[in-house]
């Protein structure tokens, strides 16, 4: 497990590009037959990719957490990026096919992930953060989630915000998940930009055409900085910092939020004219 630090504005003013790419940036997500996992010490998330080939995965603790198993104090969303899979959990299989969601409160013990066909696998994307008591697991297909029209053509931001783990659907102690498709033609996202002083947030870059970039924008709204994010790589916003990105062609991406706050429009708004 790939451990991550806190970092505070002023330490963050002083990085160079290879300095904020170790500290945010998470490069490896998706390892054949393999379970991959970044924990950050900002509200404890840990970070995760599934991709199970010909293998089928079962998530394990690890010695960092110090637990009997993985969900022994925590709760974890899961999203499906690619081919149709299953993950069983405690004995039920929930089937997945892209752009579904699963939510696992604390307490299940045995999480198996699976691919129907190793032609075209199953990407599982999961953040995981603590949980104070237990919530029942529930399986949130797209079509279910809570569907946001956002943005104009003209302002080069026409998106579509997938709500799945949010208060009004699935009861959880902190976790937050949503999915954000940007349309075609359109390359901007959360522009106004804001920060959220009550949660962090993590965004992971996926549906990036070849040959394609994101540039995440990140700091302090006087103190910007970006990091160019590549097919399947996330980046660790911390609560002070902005988070809104750019791409060379439209994309997709994953949000996901822990905290002390689950309101979706809980944020601190910055007008464009005043970043720096």
């Amino acid at each position: 497990m790939d451990i991550r630090y806190a970092v505070s504005k002023k330490e963050f003013m002083r990085m160079n590009t290879e300095e904020m790419r170790a500290n945010f940036l998470i490069e490896s997500l998706f390892i054949t037959d393999t379970v991959s996992c970044t924990y950050s010490h900002i509200d404890r998330i840990i970070v995760g990719g599934a991709l199970p080939v010909i293998q089928k995965l079962r998530l394990k603790a690890g010695e960092e957490l110090a637990a009997e198993y993985f969900l022994e104090r925590r709760e974890m969303g899961v999203i499906n990026i690619g081919g149709e899979g299953v993950v069983a959990a405690d004995g039920i299989d929930y089937r997945m096919k892209k752009y579904d969601c699963l939510y696992l409160g604390r307490g299940i013990k045995d999480i198996v992930f699976s691919s129907d066909n190793p032609e075209c696998p199953a990407y599982f994307y999961f953040c995981s953060t603590p949980a104070h008591k237990e919530y029942p697991a529930k399986f949130i297909p797209l079509e279910d989630a809570v569907h946001l029209e956002l943005g104009s053509q003209k302002e080069c931001n026409r998106r579509t915000i997938n709500k799945y783990i949010i208060p009004s659907k699935v009861p959880t102690c902190q976790l937050t998940m949503g999915l954000t498709v940007l349309n075609e033609g359109s390359n901007w996202n959360t522009m106004p930009v804001h920060t959220h002083e009550r949660r962090m947030e993590v965004y992971l870059y996926f549906d990036i055409p070849e040959k394609n970039v994101v540039f995440h924008m990140m700091g302090s709204p006087a103190e910007t900085r970006h990091i160019v994010v590549q097919n399947r790589q996330a980046v660790i916003s911390p609560s002070w910092s902005i988070h809104s990105g750019v791409g060379t062609r439209d994309y997709t991406f994953i949000w996901s939020m822990c905290g002390e706050n689950q309101d979706f429009d809980d944020m601190q708004g910055v007008a464009t004219q005043d970043l720096r």
